[in-house]
């Protein structure tokens, strides 16, 4: 199997790899019947505490952004290819083989790959989460609001005064709607007014 191959594959299992579900199990828990079920930070915050919602947070960008870098390198620095390992590593952790394809909503490993296609959209995406969770304290909220500007942020700022190529504005509208569709039952839940308010286990 040559790289042109390998570079899919090699993107979805890095961003399948469950490192919330990992940190949790070796605790002796199972994050899947933890608070809100889900295998990202935030829950892996509010159940295991702090240190453990920040590890998983730096591993899944991390798994991320490797997923990019590699595409990076194998192609050449192909931003068609990086595209796809971004996506790829982004369904991946939504939907990982190793557990059943139920998986997390994306957010951290989202921010890996923008840290390699576009740092500073990235950079501002986190701004926005951060606004959105000290004012409100609603993790989801700052997760969708982020999301969603995802794709502007992009555009302005992956080549000011130019605009990107039509396939990273394809690519990053793609994985703004993923996360946003794995979102859906917060908006719902941000909308009735019953959505759980971010609360950090010990």
């Amino acid at each position: 199997m040559n790289e042109l191959a390998l570079v899919p594959v090699v993107a979805y299992l890095l961003g399948s790899i469950p490192f919330g579900f990992l940190i949790v199990k070796a605790r002796g828990g199972d994050i899947r019947r933890t608070g809100s079920g889900n295998i990202g930070a935030a829950n892996v915050a509010r159940s295991a505490g702090i240190v453990a919602g920040l590890l998983t947070l730096l591993l899944d960008a991390a798994k991320g952004y490797a997923a990019v870098w590699i595409a990076h390198r194998w192609m050449h620095g192909d931003m068609r290819w990086m595209m796809i390992a971004a996506i790829l590593a982004v369904v991946g952790h939504m939907f990982p083989v190793w557990l059943g394809f139920k998986g997390g909503k994306g957010v951290a490993t989202a921010l890996g790959v923008f840290l390699q296609i576009c740092p500073e959209a990235a950079g501002v995406a986190v701004i926005l989460w951060v606004v959105m969770v000290v004012f409100w304290r609603y993790s989801s909220l700052g997760s969708i609001v982020a999301a969603a500007a995802l794709p502007v942020l992009v555009y302005l700022l992956y080549a000011p005064r130019h605009a990107p190529p039509s396939y990273v504005t394809l690519g990053t509208i793609v994985i703004s709607l993923l996360i946003l569709a794995k979102h859906r039952s917060n908006i719902e839940r941000l909308i009735a007014g019953n959505e759980n308010r971010l609360k950090l286990g010990r």
